[in-house]
């Protein structure tokens, strides 16, 4: 459960870092220990968790959520419309978007344009990567760098290229899995695996 402290200009109060070249708006929520680097902008009304580490120039947009101990390289932007669970990765220069059919011409820049894209919890996504708006990231899910997502991604699927396919299976560590059969066990961490049909789950134990 996150439990933000509220950004106060007068008295400075505060349990995260930020940087002096920064800008936190007012309204901002932002957890415990969490780091805020160079150039940085917070939009009012975004709720950072803790323990999150934001590079050097990452935007945060209006009302956006993250999670706790998320990491976001330098040079992301995360627009309304893009949500970040616990534990999240974003690699330098990853792009999100939240119109599907943006004109210059015509003002869509309200909430009513912009299609949901949720990260979920645990998952990387890896250098220059473009995620384009409107789909759902699974848990733990990879994205290899400079893949374009397309479509929805499956809890624990590694994808790369362009557009992004399945490429194989991934541990919450980040190794990949070999399956013999319908299960598998990680060689580096021992977590084991089940697939059945098309999704894989881990096998927890009692």
């Amino acid at each position: 459960m996150v439990t933000p402290l509220k950004f106060n200009r007068r008295n400075k109060t505060r349990n995260y870092f930020v940087h002096k070249s920064a800008y936190i708006d007012e309204g901002a929520v932002i957890g415990n220990d969490t780091k805020i680097w160079h150039f940085s902008h917070i939009m009012s009304g975004a709720r950072i968790g803790k323990k999150c580490k934001l590079g050097q120039n990452v935007y945060i947009g209006p009302n956006v959520k993250i999670g706790n101990n998320v990491k976001i390289q330098n040079n992301v932007s995360v627009y309304p419309g893009v949500t970040l669970e616990d534990d999240v990765f974003c690699g330098p220069s990853t792009v999100f978007t939240n119109i599907i059919n943006p004109r210059s011409a015509i003002n869509r820049n309200n909430e009513g344009f912009f299609l949901k894209t949720l990260i979920k919890k645990g998952a990387s996504i890896g250098a220059n990567v473009t995620i384009v708006c409107g789909h759902i990231i699974g848990e733990y899910a990879f994205i290899g760098a400079g893949a374009t997502v397309t479509k929805d991604v499956l809890p624990y699927s590694l994808v790369y290229g362009n557009p992004a396919r399945h490429k194989g299976w991934i541990c919450e560590c980040g190794e990949k899995l070999g399956f013999n059969g319908a299960k598998a066990t990680c060689q580096e961490c021992k977590k084991q695996y089940r697939k059945i049909k098309d999704k894989v789950k881990r096998i927890k134990k009692a």
